[in-house]
């Protein structure tokens, strides 16, 4: 596969693979793995970063932990156990995969390497990245900018359950807008909460586009990665 198309990072949240009566919706893997690997066969370069918020979400287990840096451990390991459940439904689709951690996991995870990430990527694996930054205290939108940034990707795609940015919450509003662009600054001075600041920051800094969009849909992801891609682009 050829490497002249730029890298492009899509963030899932964990919460999206969630089924009805357990952490995994197998209809949902199996659509998100042939969804990208459409993307792939179409000539797009493709790396995951995937929460763990439909296991455990570190912020949110205070009552059971001591301190907030354990639980942010355990949410961690959590989305571990979705690369690996995503890597399955994209193996089982007729993909190849490779699960990577900023340290080494037997049996489960490669040790982030930049050059090799760039290799596999060239060669239309898809890599998924578990493990966070390694880090408490940092979300995996914040792990998402970072690792976008570090293969050169030139937009952060961001799943969502809502197809982009609008001028009110369209819930409550019905006279709310889709935004179909907004530079960084915009995005700030609405205070729109596209990330939390720190990768927001790290995505403007190093000129990353953001791109919002609804990730529930059938579909959404494969036009995500096409050349008329949906939702609401931030930069």
């Amino acid at each position: 596969m050829s490497s002249a198309a730029a890298p492009v990072l899509l963030k899932l949240s964990g919460e999206a693979l969630k089924g009805s009566e357990g952490i995994f919706d197998p209809q949902v893997l199996g659509r998100v793995a042939h969804e990208l690997l459409e993307g792939v066969r179409a000539g797009r370069r493709v790396a995951l970063v995937v929460g763990g918020g439909n296991i455990v979400r570190g912020r949110d287990i205070a009552a059971v932990v001591a301190t907030r840096t354990r639980g942010d451990y355990m949410g961690m390991l959590s989305t571990l156990i979705n690369a690996l459940a995503l890597r399955e439904a994209i193996e089982a689709a007729g993909g190849a995969c490779e699960v990577v951690a900023p340290y080494a996991v037997p049996n489960v995870a490669a040790a982030y390497d930049r050059g090799q990430v760039l290799r596999w990527l060239d060669a239309g694996v898809i890599v998924i990245f578990g493990g966070g930054t390694g880090h408490p205290f940092f979300t995996t939108d914040t792990t998402a900018a970072l690792r976008a940034a570090e293969i050169d990707a030139t937009e952060l795609l961001k799943g969502s359950n809502v197809d982009g940015i609008y001028t009110a919450d369209p819930g409550r509003d019905p006279n709310a807008r889709r935004i179909a662009h907004m530079s960084f600054d915009e995005a700030v001075a609405g205070a729109y909460g596209v990330m939390d600041q720190a990768a927001f920051g790290l995505c403007r800094d190093r000129g990353v586009r953001i791109r919002v969009f609804d990730m529930t849909r059938q579909g959404a992801i494969r036009a995500a990665l096409g050349d008329d891609p949906p939702g609401t682009t931030v930069g």
